[in-house]
């Protein structure tokens, strides 16, 4: 489960990253734009992204092989 839960946190840093040094500008406007958000949107999107995201987890990990 460890060795899951590494590949998923580098997986996560390979894609942020490649979008940060790809995409500088469009992130900066991304974080003006999460900046004028209401915090409780921004909870619900975190909950649903949590949730898809232990979702997806338990699929590769039940079925996944």
């Amino acid at each position: 489960m460890l060795t899951i839960i590494l590949a998923g946190i580098g997986v996560w840093f390979l894609f942020e990253g490649a979008i940060y040094a790809g995409a500088p500008d469009a992130m900066k406007r991304f974080g003006a734009w999460l900046s004028e958000m209401p915090a409780a949107t921004i909870r619900q999107s975190g909950l649903w992204s949590m949730a898809i995201g232990a979702l997806l987890l338990y699929l590769m990990v039940r079925f996944g092989g």
